[in-house]
């Protein structure tokens, strides 16, 4: 299931930056669908129902931002390969990340946290019987504060 999550993740992420920029990198892909799997697990294993859905958008927005620092760090920095700059923008670290973008994510964790939950759901509604393995599913359901 988390391969097609990161399939899933990774093609949101750069259709994103598409929309945004007009342009997006093959990292961004890997980036977009890492992002998007942890996200998941987090809200799989880690918190239960009863946590706000803001609070956990709040670190997956962390988790974004710290992924996009490092990639950054790794591909603009140590690479050179010059994919973004955010030098211009207040409130940047060393160019790869900003407070406007994190800001922006706790949003878009919210969309990718519900699309996560229901994509599990409703796979597990159509393919329980096949694979009777399948850990049993409860319909998501949500706390926004």
């Amino acid at each position: 299931m988390e391969g097609i999550l990161f399939f899933i993740g990774g093609r949101l992420y750069t259709w994103f930056e598409l929309l945004w920029r007009g342009r997006t990198h093959w990292t961004m892909f890997l980036v977009g669908g890492l992002c998007f799997v942890i996200m998941g697990l987090l809200n799989e294993y880690r918190y239960t129902w009863d946590m706000p859905l803001v609070r956990q958008s709040l670190i997956s927005a962390v988790i974004i931002t710290g992924f996009e620092f490092v990639t950054g760090c790794i591909v603009n920095l140590w690479l050179g390969w010059d994919i973004w700059d955010y030098s211009d923008l207040p409130f940047n670290l060393f160019g790869q990340i900003c407070l406007y973008y994190f800001f922006l994510w706790i949003p878009l964790s919210i969309l990718g946290i519900l699309l996560d939950d229901w994509l599990r759901y409703l796979f597990y509604r159509l393919f329980h019987k096949i694979f009777p393995l399948m850990e049993k599913r409860e319909r998501p359901q949500y706390r926004l504060f």
